[in-house]
Parts: C-alpha cells; sequence; structure tokens
C-alpha cells in the first residue's frame, strides 16, 4: 500500500503538491498560547517531509505561483506604497527604508562571520526577517548564476533549510523584543503613551464589534411634545441641540402621512420622527426629553452598511471632523477604517487623517450612501467576480518588463519577472485608489493569490529540497539557529532607538512603524494587546508597504552581496 502510495506520488507530483497545502493548513491553524507556526511554515516542513519520498516537480510551477503571489502583494500595498513615498508619510518612508537596510545588513554580516554560502545566507535572511517572499527573487539570482547544476541545486537546496531553522524565532522573537522588551528598553509605558495620544486626538476606547448585541448606531422613534424645545425647528437646527454627538432626523409621521425628512423640514408639535444616532445620544439625551412610541413602519428604513473605497482628493488628507462638516455627509455614522494590505483596523478619532485607499465602513439610508460616495470615493459593493483580463494582462506587462536584461560594464542587471510582477502589482494597485473603474479583485481573491501562491510555491521548494533537508540540518542547526537570533534581533533593536531619537516619533505609534517596517504582523498584534489600543497600528501601514517591498527584493541583493 505505502508502495503504491509513493509511486502514485512520483507519477502525480501535482498530488503531493496539494497534500501539503493541506497538511500545512491544517497543522498551521493550531495555536499554542498565542504561538503558531503559521500555514507557510507548516507547508514548508510538510514539504519537506514528503519530499523525502524522492519527487520531481517542474521548477515552472514554482514560477508561476510566485508571480501570483508577488503581483498580489503589490496590489494589495500599492495604494499605501505610493502615498507613504509621495506624501505626508515621508518620515515613516524613510525610517523603514533604513530600517530594512538594517534588516539586510544584520543578516549579510551573520552569514559572512559563520562562513555561510550564497544559499544558506538567503534563508538566513529570509527567515529572521520572517520574508517568504524574499526567497523567490533569491531563487531568481541564484539561478542567474552561471554555476553548474550541482551548485545551483546545493545553493537553492539550503534556502528552505536556513529559513525553516530561522523562522521561528523570526516570528516569535520579533514579538516579544518589540511588545515586551522594547517598552523598557526605551523608556515607555504604552499603556499611558496610547492613552494620552487618544486624549490628544479626542479619541476614546472603543466597544462592541462583531458578535455583539450592542450596536453602536440605532434608529429611534420619537413625539415631539407640545411646546418642546424642538417645535418650530428646521430638522438641522433641532439635531445640533445635541452637539457632542451626530444625530439626524430620517423619517416624520405627521397626520398619519410618512414622509422623509431634510435638514430644512420644520418640525410640529405632535409629529412622530425618527432619530438616528449614536445610542448612547438617544438612550442618555434625547429619551429624557421625549416620548419614545413604536412605529415600525416609520422605522422601516432601507438601510445598509458598506465599504466605501475613498478615491477622492476631496477626501485625500481630510480629517474626519473636516469631512463630517460636507453637506453630503449627513445621515451618515462612520463604523470602522481599514488601511493596508494587511487591513490594519485605524482608531477613529476626531484628528484621524484619511488616504486614499483607505476604505471606510459607513452606516445610512441607502440614498444617504449613495450621496456621500459620489463625494469621497467608489462604492465597493461585494462581488464575487474578479476582473481576470486585468489580472492577467498586468502580470504579463511587469514579468515582460522585469525579463529586459541591461548590461552596465559586462554586469546583467534586471528586475527579473517576479520584480516586474511586484512593480506592476504596485503601479496598478494605485491606479485601482484612484480610478476605481478597473480591475476590481475581490479581497478574497487577492487572500487566495497572495496566501495559496506563496505556499504553492514554497510547497514546491520544500519537496525540491526535500533530500537534503535532514543533512543540513543536521550539520548546521544550532548554529543557524543562535545567527538567526541574532540577525532577528539586532535589527529591531536599532530601529526602536533610532525611531525614537532620530525620528522622534510618538511612543504610542513607534512600536508600530518598527513592526511595519519589519512587516511582522504577529509583533503588532502582541504590541496592541500590551498596549490595550489600536493606536500603535497608526504607524504600521506605511512602514509596512515599504517593508514588504524592500525585504522582498533583498532576496536577490543578498546573493549579489555573497558571491
Amino acid at each position: 500500500m505505502f508502495e503504491w502510495f509513493v509511486s502514485t506520488l512520483r507519477s502525480y507530483p501535482e498530488i503531493a503538491l496539494f497534500l501539503s497545502l493541506a497538511i500545512g493548513y491544517y497543522v498551521g491553524g493550531f495555536s499554542y498560547r498565542g504561538f503558531s507556526l503559521g500555514a507557510v511554515t507548516s507547508t514548508l516542513i510538510a514539504a519537506v517531509i514528503i519530499g523525502q519520498l524522492g519527487i520531481t516537480i517542474s521548477p515552472n510551477v514554482k514560477s508561476t505561483f510566485f508571480l501570483m503571489f508577488l503581483f498580489a502583494v503589490g496590489y494589495g500595498v500599492g495604494p499605501q506604497f505610493v502615498r507613504g513615498i509621495a506624501k505626508d508619510g515621508a518620515p515613516q518612508a524613510l525610517f523603514a527604508v533604513i530600517v530594512c537596510v538594517f534588516c539586510l545588513v544584520a543578516p549579510f554580516i551573520c552569514a559572512r562571520l559563520a562562513g555561510y554560502h550564497p544559499g544558506y545566507a538567503a534563508g538566513l535572511l529570509a527567515g529572521s526577517q520572517t520574508i517568504s517572499a524574499s526567497m523567490g527573487l533569491a531563487t531568481d539570482a541564484i539561478n542567474r548564476l552561471g554555476l553548474s547544476p550541482e551548485q545551483t541545486k546545493e545553493l537553492l537546496d539550503a534556502m528552505p533549510i536556513a529559513y525553516a531553522v530561522t523562522y521561528i524565532f523570526g516570528t516569535v522573537g520579533s514579538a516579544v523584543v518589540l511588545a515586551q522588551i522594547g517598552p523598557k528598553l526605551l523608556g515607555i509605558d504604552l499603556v499611558q503613551a496610547c492613552r494620552d495620544y487618544e486624549a490628544r486626538l479626542g479619541g476614546g476606547k472603543e466597544i462592541g464589534g462583531p458578535g455583539s448585541a450592542w450596536r453602536r448606531f440605532e434608529l429611534r422613534a420619537f413625539r415631539v411634545p407640545s411646546g418642546g424645545r424642538a417645535v418650530g425647528m428646521r430638522a438641522a437646527e433641532a439635531e445640533a441641540l445635541v452637539p457632542d454627538a451626530r444625530v439626524f432626523v430620517e423619517r416624520i409621521r405627521r397626520d398619519g402621512v410618512i414622509e422623509d425628512a431634510t435638514a430644512d423640514t420644520v418640525l410640529r408639535a405632535g409629529d412622530i420622527i425618527a432619530v438616528a444616532g449614536p445610542r448612547d445620544a438617544l438612550v442618555n439625551l434625547i429619551g429624557h426629553a421625549a416620548e419614545e412610541v413604536e412605529d415600525p413602519e416609520l422605522l422601516d428604513i432601507k438601510a445598509e452598511g458598506i465599504d466605501v473605497y475613498v478615491t477622492s482628493s476631496a477626501a485625500d488628507g481630510k480629517t474626519l471632523t473636516e469631512l463630517s462638516a460636507l453637506p453630503s455627509a449627513r445621515g451618515i455614522f462612520l463604523r470602522r477604517i481599514v488601511r493596508g494590505a494587511t487591513a490594519t483596523n485605524i482608531p477613529i478619532l476626531a484628528n484621524t487623517i484619511i488616504h486614499r485607499g483607505d476604505i471606510l465602513t459607513i452606516v445610512g439610508r441607502t440614498q444617504d450612501i449613495a450621496a456621500v460616495a459620489k463625494v469621497i470615493g467608489h462604492l465597493d459593493r461585494p462581488s464575487d467576480a474578479a476582473d481576470v483580463a486585468f489580472i492577467g494582462g498586468a502580470i504579463t506587462l511587469g514579468a515582460l518588463i522585469g525579463a529586459i536584461v541591461f548590461k552596465i560594464g559586462g554586469v546583467p542587471l534586471t528586475l527579473s519577472t517576479a520584480g516586474g510582477a511586484l512593480i506592476s502589482g504596485l503601479v496598478f494597485g494605485w491606479l485601482r485608489s484612484v480610478r476605481p473603474v478597473f480591475g476590481r479583485i475581490p479581497s478574497s481573491t487577492v487572500w487566495f493569490m497572495n496566501s495559496v501562491g506563496l505556499n504553492m510555491f514554497i510547497a514546491v521548494v520544500g519537496i525540491s529540497a526535500g533530500p537534503g533537508f535532514v543533512r543540513g540540518l543536521q550539520t548546521q542547526g544550532l548554529g543557524l539557529f543562535i545567527w538567526g537570533m541574532v540577525a532577528t534581533s539586532v535589527p529591531l533593536i536599532l530601529a526602536m532607538f533610532v525611531g525614537k531619537f532620530v525620528f522622534r516619533f510618538d511612543p504610542a505609534i513607534l512600536l508600530g512603524a518598527c513592526a511595519g517596517a519589519r512587516t511582522t504582523t504577529a509583533a503588532l498584534g502582541m504590541i496592541c494587546e500590551s498596549a490595550k489600543s489600536q493606536v500603535p497600528a497608526l504607524g504600521y501601514t506605511v512602514t509596512y508597504a515599504v517593508g514588504n517591498t524592500l525585504l522582498t527584493i533583498w532576496g536577490m541583493v543578498i546573493i549579489i552581496l555573497m558571491t
């Protein structure tokens, strides 16, 4: 039975790939005290074990999925990358560049001191900096060195070994260094720093959320009493009687007839009005001064919560306070702000600045949402269809440009097809953010291209390197792990001090900026948990966009430096 299984996998290597994915995603879903190997590492380990069976897979499979993955990465971070380089994110973008240089130099020095060849150096970089994608560009660079097939195979087989040995501390160690050790090294009270930051910007702790029965925004019906303050007032004037909250008169029942209200609708005694607003305002303020009534027909309003993709220059760079004053914002409530490739939740504060590429989840009547969307951006209604023609064309264009080779002093220089796909994703992702009339890729599709594309690449790498894995681990394991700890910790420690004393970032966002530059989402989660706040995420998005690009490119650069 086992012989038949092995023979089948050798005859149909595609089965081995899907088996690696199945095991990798299943095992990667388990966690112990907050630590998980994750799908990438689990898939790599599973593939290496399966690779012991001597399975041969065409390298074209690996290249195809890697191009798909890199394009998805670029597409996701494009809006933030361009904004971070070109506008007000310049200090954070520059900081990310400096941190990325640390992240290249540290593994390079460690590899030199340890006497590792380029294959181990590339794996050490990828694992210690948790940037799996860099192995793709490193693979391409090694294949271009002009070495014999045996030498090339030796370097390529070494990469996943070094990656697997160093990745665990690269993930866990980064989170511990930034979230636990960092505040002590810098003398920061992270919790208080975030409270102070929120207080300065007029923010507070958000409660409720998915799965909670509590709702931030509600629609309730009240009767306007005879002699009440609102009698004879326009709706907008009555709404202004609650200065600390956004409340709106949406509909009116007058003499048994229901009609929509506008800002200029005059309220009369006996009117039953449907008022939308934050729950606390309706309960604590309006409820004490007006009689609440049950009127299902009046409250039966078509409303929705929907994402709006910010593309307008009228909204770019504006604070939430400024946007709330727009006439089209009447009746609109903001539930969530999501920014960047990792869908980072941004705190909703009075002075939070909105940028192109942000996704705002807004709540309101269907007609009100349509009105405000015309001003700030494009309604991103859910859809299962992806613009596959756009995906194929964009990847093709980027790969063709990347395939061009320039020779300077006899030295061939090229982006490679992989680098071209990444740049194409960045450019078209940014274009999509400012012209959302083409190239729609649903988030589920982006996730598939990103996650499955990378893990399929990793599976091919692991299966191909499987036969030499045990031998390499026995000869390099412990020393490689220690060098990985050094390569992980030193850049992060340097980054924290540079951010504090050179760039003088606010303590509340400093550690988030460090996590973003190192593209370690696990560390951001632990930082926010330690801070008891989402404020550190404000420093994450621009630095992540820059770091995700440069750290990937370093896979090619470290091969050049090591040869």
